[in-house]
């Protein structure tokens, strides 16, 4: 994770939208943008570019 706890706590508390990629509150039923039902959590661990 990154330098702040805190912050890096509240960035993951998001919903991403697989259609649009819009980012949505934590426990949406649907997407507040595109109406959408496919929602998944955003990743909690940071990737590295190879």
């Amino acid at each position: 994770m990154g330098k702040f706890p805190l912050a890096d706590e509240a960035l993951t508390r998001v919903w991403i939208c697989r259609k649009c990629k819009a980012r949505n509150k934590q426990g949406s039923e649907k997407c507040r943008k595109c109406g959408s039902i496919y929602l998944r959590p955003k990743h909690k661990e940071i990737r590295v570019k190879k």
